[in-house]
């Protein structure tokens, strides 16, 4: 059985920084994209960032952009979500997930296994 299992989250001021993990386990990934996706209580769950199997194609939301790096390592079937910059805006549960696809993408439909969440909270 497939299980995803995130760490990093925690509270931190505005401005900090803070990075989240997520180990895969249960199975053999291989040709697979990843991505981290978050939802805020009250909201939707929302796109936060993509990374290809081959780690050339990187993709983020605009409200993310320049703060946040997803990065993997494959040989270890883990991926890194480094945040940067925190604003209290970012809080909210951080979910990974896996898509059975080399191709990034950024439709939460699109993937087939999800974490369990870590939560994320940032103080004004």
């Amino acid at each position: 059985q497939v299980q995803l299992v995130e760490s990093g989250g925690g509270l931190v001021q505005a401005g900090g920084s803070l990075r989240l993990s997520c180990a895969a386990s249960g199975r053999t990934f291989d040709n697979y994209s990843t991505g981290w996706f978050r939802q805020a209580p009250g909201k939707e769950r929302e796109f936060v960032a993509t990374i290809s199997w081959s780690r050339r194609i990187t993709d983020y939301a605009d409200s993310v952009k320049g703060r946040f790096t997803i990065s993997r390592d494959n040989a270890r079937n883990t991926v890194f979500l480094q945040m940067n910059s925190l604003k209290p805006e970012d809080t909210a549960v951080y979910y990974c997930a896996v898509r059975e696809f080399f191709q990034a993408a950024t439709k939460a439909s699109l993937y087939d296994y999800w974490g369990q969440g870590t939560q994320v909270t940032v103080s004004s």
